[in-house]
């Protein structure tokens, strides 16, 4: 496991708290079949709409806090697979480093792309584009997605908890 600041912590509270308040929709559901029935695809399709007064959507001052959420909820869910094991820790933190090294610009969008870390299998995928949609895609991570979203729309018990 490694060791966190208490300046990246509280980087992370603050990101996870920002997060937790975007605005969003989940506009349409897909699960897409893998190679065997435990490795399908879900595919979230999200909407961020714009406020009114405003016109601006939350992406605007939340895309990285709304992304750190979802990391941080893929990382704390995620289990090692095959070898994986070996470098899997079961009382690790998704740090503020974890999340900047998952972080790209591909042309205008932000991407959040996890695949293996330290020892746990996350296969999530995060799009943001700048016109308020969004695409949060996982492998072999069961409906777990539906459940991180719905615990962020107030659908699920949900809170910080500072070590």
């Amino acid at each position: 496991m490694r060791q966190t600041t208490s300046v990246d912590r509280e980087a992370g509270y603050e990101l996870l708290k920002t997060g937790s308040i975007v605005n969003f929709e989940i506009v349409k559901t897909d699960i897409h079949e893998g190679p065997d029935p435990s490795e399908f695809s879900v595919e979230i399709q999200l909407a961020f709409p714009p406020d009114p007064e405003t016109e601006e959507t939350d992406l605007r001052w939340g895309a990285f806090g709304f992304l750190f959420v979802i990391g941080t909820l893929s990382f704390a869910d995620a289990r090692p697979r095959e070898a994986s094991v070996i470098d899997y820790v079961e009382n690790d933190e998704f740090l503020l480093g974890d999340f900047i090294g998952s972080l790209r610009w591909e042309g205008a969008a932000l991407r959040f792309s996890a695949d293996y870390l330290r020892g746990r299998r996350m296969k999530t995928d995060v799009v943001l584009q700048p016109d308020g949609s969004g695409r949060l895609t996982t492998t072999g991570r069961g409906m777990t997605p539906v459940r991180w979203l719905e615990r962020l729309q107030g659908e699920g018990r949900m809170r910080l908890v500072k070590s």
